[in-house]
């Protein structure tokens, strides 16, 4: 093992694009093998976001209204959740 006191607190899935059926059983497939490892928020692909870095902001003050930036604020509380589940254990 290269880093043993490295640990995994949670597997985010981003880029999804839920046309495509590739990616939603990737999805089915990284939650069976890695279960609760996996946050429940799922990132979409979204266009707003890609453009972000391009403007020097982060996604969220270039356009927190757009799916993907909404995505990433749920995220962020799903991870608050947890480590304090985390802490609480």
């Amino acid at each position: 093992t290269l880093n043993p006191a490295l640990s995994l607190h949670g597997i985010v899935l981003t880029m999804y694009d839920g046309r495509n059926n590739l990616a939603s059983q990737v999805v089915r497939d990284v939650r069976s093998f890695m279960g609760d490892h996996v946050y429940e928020t799922i990132i979409p692909r979204n266009v707003r976001v890609s453009e972000a870095p391009s403007f020097g902001k982060p996604a969220i003050l270039y356009d927190m209204k757009c799916p993907g930036s909404q995505a990433y604020i749920r995220l962020a509380s799903e991870v608050i959740q947890r480590e304090r589940q985390l802490a609480a254990a």
